[in-house]
């Protein structure tokens, strides 16, 4: 298994990398959950509790101080920062799912669109551990006043409804998907 708290360590200050793991065990928590549900393969379940801990790493970059991140870009682009650290790392299937978490995944449309900046290309989740981190990470703040505390099913569909119909249908589709039998 990587040692992913040594990886974060590598990029990010002490009082994020304790954000992280915490952040990250929820997330991990809920995706094993949703790995039972579809009897996911054990190289899928390590990848996924893998990326449930490193997802956010791009968040070092970002200006986020309620998350004791102090650098110069946008928030948004924190995915797309934890992919180029990752790949850098030598990990592309964890990258991959850094730049592909956000929201349930954002397309060329949500990109220019809503103006993002962010490369015009689709960062939707593509593979079983890419939508199981998306999916799961939906369930979790990395404020650290909330970090434990799992949302309800309802405020994550009021939240994603705000972008429209169809990032709730995704969710919801998610939601059969990975709950069965719990």
């Amino acid at each position: 298994m990587l040692a992913v708290e040594e990886l974060l360590k590598r990029y990010c200050c002490p009082e994020t990398v304790e954000i992280l793991m915490v952040h990250g065990r929820m997330v991990a928590g809920k995706a094993l959950s949703a790995c039972a549900a579809v009897n996911a393969d054990p190289d899928t379940r390590r990848l996924v509790i893998e990326a449930a801990y490193l997802h956010d790493i791009g968040v070092c970059r970002v200006d986020a101080p309620d998350i004791a991140c102090h650098g110069k870009e946008p928030y948004i682009r924190h995915g797309l920062l934890g992919r180029e650290l990752l790949d850098a790392e030598g990990l592309p299937l964890h990258a991959l799912i850094c730049e592909r978490h956000t929201g349930v995944g954002l397309t060329i449309t949500d990109i220019t669109s809503q103006n993002l900046p962010l490369p015009q290309r689709d960062m939707t989740p593509e593979t079983l551990a890419e939508r199981i981190i998306c999916y799961a990470d939906l369930f979790f703040s990395k404020h650290p006043e909330r970090l434990e505390k799992e949302k309800s099913v309802e405020k994550i569909r009021k939240n994603l409804a705000k972008f429209g119909d169809d990032k709730v249908a995704i969710f919801d589709a998610w939601q059969r998907e990975f709950s069965a039998g719990s």
